[in-house]
């Protein structure tokens, strides 16, 4: 009989198990930073996007998804965003789904699916096919006591769940990866940081963040997606897989010695090949002469039949050409002298006073 058993053990532990690790979902995000119609459209993006995370995972047999923290984007989320959520969860009931509460999520509300674990302020252990997937959600009550109160089976391969930032030290909701080590942990699910980043634990263990799975902002640019762990052969092997359905891009663009809005445009195009269904902010850096008016609202309207949404900010340097002023008898000319000959202001105020005035005497609107 003992060796039937570890035969069993030993056929489980041999075959191919695959899990999802996704974190950050943030259902009911309300998207700031983007025209309102663009928003409300990448909030259900947000939510489409985890649909069809569902629909990857039961079409390449993936047995688990495990979501690490920050599935609503609130502590009392949307009954709308709930009800989504919970329906994907009974309509998928081939899938078992891991959830550990962030610091964004609901506290407290226990739901009795048989697909559905939770986990509580304390470690709480489930078995998968050979598997073992522990975690815990964090609070200031357990910011200093958890990391000794994990006793993991060395002999097992354990998967951990945490939310938290990375980071040396002690406090709520802080994850030391040095005092993790030598905790048999193979691979740690860690949520809270939107973009996807490792580190070693030690020689065994590997931190991973998923990322999101959709940017909502431009400080959530670059491919956003999941993880998928494949467990075989006694280890776990991830991959990060990009799945978003827009990305969010953020270029900057150098003008220097270029004179006018179509030169900047046609080099935008050549750093970026700009693609319809994305989102992109365009950083207008380097020096571009004061006199140049409405350059960024020019490169936007050049730009905005190639993209799904376009921003251009101009962080530009403004060059002053005193000698193109020198013999100018206008108001103009006499009004860059005048600035330019001031003791009381930098190389740079002078710049930005002569850019403003020369827009508030050609009747351009100053922003």
């Amino acid at each position: 009989m003992y060796l039937i058993l570890c035969y069993i053990n030993n056929t489980i532990r041999r075959s191919v198990l695959k899990i999802i690790h996704t974190a950050d979902i943030h259902l009911g995000s309300k998207i700031g930073g983007f025209p309102k119609e663009i928003s409300e459209e990448r909030r259900e993006e947000v939510r489409n996007s985890f649909k069809r995370m569902v629909v990857f995972a039961e079409q390449n047999d993936v047995s688990a998804i495990i979501i690490s923290g920050d599935l609503f984007d609130s502590d009392r989320p949307f009954r709308k965003d709930k009800d989504f959520f919970y329906s994907v969860v009974k309509s998928h009931p081939s899938i078992t789904f891991f959830y550990l509460r962030g610091n964004h999520d609901e506290a407290g509300e226990e739901l009795n699916f048989d697909n559905l674990k939770l986990f509580g302020s304390e470690w709480n252990s489930y078995t998968l096919n050979g598997v073992t997937i522990t975690g815990v959600e964090l609070s200031s009550e357990n910011s200093t006591s958890y990391y000794s109160t994990l006793n993991l089976d060395k002999s097992n391969l354990n998967i951990v769940m945490l939310h938290g930032a990375v980071a040396d030290g002690e406090g709520a909701g802080i994850i030391n990866l040095s005092r993790l080590k030598d905790k048999n942990i193979d691979y740690l699910a860690l949520g809270h940081y939107h973009t996807f980043t490792e580190n070693k634990i030690d020689g065994r263990g590997i931190a991973v963040y998923s990322g999101c799975l959709e940017g909502r902002g431009f400080d959530e640019t670059g491919d956003k997606g999941f993880v998928l762990l494949t467990v075989e052969s006694d280890k776990i092997s991830h991959e990060f897989i990009p799945f978003s359905e827009r990305k969010i891009v953020w270029d900057k663009v150098s003008v220097t010695g270029l004179s006018d809005a179509y030169s900047i445009y046609s080099r935008a195009k050549e750093i970026r090949k700009f693609s319809l269904s994305d989102i992109y902010r365009v950083e207008l850096i380097g020096e571009l002469d004061a006199g140049l008016d409405g350059v960024s609202a020019d490169v936007k309207k050049y730009l905005s039949d190639d993209v799904k949404f376009i921003d251009v900010k101009d962080s530009t340097k403004k060059k002053i050409d005193v000698k193109k002023y020198e013999n100018d008898t206008s108001i103009i000319g006499e009004f860059v002298r005048e600035v330019y000959k001031s003791i009381d202001y930098s190389e740079e105020d002078k710049a930005r006073i002569i850019a403003y005035g020369l827009k508030a005497l050609s009747n351009v609107e100053v922003e």
